[in-house]
């Protein structure tokens, strides 16, 4: 079974948003790593990504996660994430990774696109 893997950009007001789907893993998360290092180099240091359709995350992909936020608070911007809030059973992919991992803690979860770019964000707690 082949799974495309695709990351597509907009904006909402100063935010980039960046629409993830697919897996991410060893394979796909160079290309996320690039798009989210040409937002920055476009000055977009408000960056809001969608990780609602990410249905398998490992290691690789974290760490593009893990370094995405670091570049963007070396930038005194903001990095934000779409994990939809779901039941435990069919819960996102991503956030039971994060969370494993001992992570989750270190980013900014929203559920829906509009909580992630509302200047009164109240992130999903860890």
């Amino acid at each position: 079974m082949v799974v495309a893997f695709n990351v597509t950009g907009g904006g909402h007001g100063e935010w980039a948003v960046l629409q993830v789907t697919g897996e991410l893993d060893l394979v796909t998360s160079p290309v996320l790593r690039q798009r989210v290092h040409d937002a920055v180099a476009e000055g977009r240091h408000s960056v809001v990504l969608d990780l609602s359709e990410v249905f398998f995350c490992d290691s690789s992909g974290v760490g593009v996660l893990i370094a995405s936020r670091r570049l963007i608070r070396s930038c005194q911007g903001q990095l934000r994430l779409i994990l939809p809030a779901r039941g435990a059973e069919d819960g996102s992919h991503v956030n039971r990774v994060l969370g494993a991992l001992g992570v989750r803690r270190l980013f900014d979860v929203h559920p829906d696109l509009d909580s992630a770019v509302s200047t009164e964000a109240d992130p999903l707690s860890a």
